[in-house]
């Protein structure tokens, strides 16, 4: 049995979604709740398998009530239910750990299926919003002249192109030295170069590090 709280703030779409939730033999809602410091509280005392979560709501959104669940290591996974199919919205999921984003446009079938991946623990998403993530990562990916680099690893590598050893990566970063290491040796096989210097070659040569110079160590 999937155990299942909604949080949303319109009363006549959660009648209708606790309805279709309910009808399944193998779901039961368990708790519902209309702001988020709700819904966290619901979740703390009932442990859902999935919370079914809209994006605004008073008392703190469902991104925030996503993020939540994660940081108190509940262990309920976050689906959000929601009008907004923008990019900004879907990638805040991402980073606040939702399992799946659907639109409340959808289907019921659809819905339903979600609920039911979600609980499986896969990461689902709807076909207008898993559009807009592979747009999104292209941009990201053509944009980067180094699309192998993870995003820290691009800007560790910027900063060497801008002459900056690796304790002053260390300090404009705000990470350890050894860290710093780890990611100069990450950067330099990526770009299946001999060594550093050639890694701050190749960045040079792709337009990173500006014509600013060296900076102070």
């Amino acid at each position: 049995m999937i155990r299942l709280l909604i949080a949303d703030d319109h009363p006549m779409f959660v009648s209708g979604l606790t309805a279709l939730l309910d009808a399944e033999e193998d779901m039961s809602v368990v708790a519902v709740a209309a702001t988020g410091a709700d819904a966290l509280r619901a979740a703390t005392e009932q442990a859902p398998d999935v919370a079914v979560l809209d994006v605004n709501m008073p008392g703190g959104d469902g991104l925030t009530v996503a993020a939540g669940l994660r940081a108190a290591g509940l262990p309920t996974r976050a689906l959000i239910l929601t009008m907004f199919d923008d990019d900004e919205n879907v990638l805040a999921a991402l980073r606040a750990g939702a399992y799946g984003y659907a639109l409340k446009g959808s289907g019921p079938q659809e819905i339903l299926a979600a609920v039911r991946a979600v609980a499986r623990g896969e990461a689902v998403f709807g076909a207008g919003v898993a559009a807009k993530l592979l747009g999104h990562f292209a941009r990201a990916a053509s944009a980067s002249p180094f699309p192998q680099l993870t995003e820290r690893e691009h800007e560790v590598l910027g900063l060497l192109a801008r002459g900056m050893d690796n304790t002053a990566i260390a300090r404009r970063l705000g990470i350890s030295g050894k860290t710093v290491r780890n990611h100069v040796s990450n950067v330099i096989m990526k770009l299946h170069v001999a060594d550093r210097s050639g890694a701050i070659l190749r960045a040079r040569e792709a337009g990173l590090g500006g014509m600013g110079g060296s900076e102070p160590r």
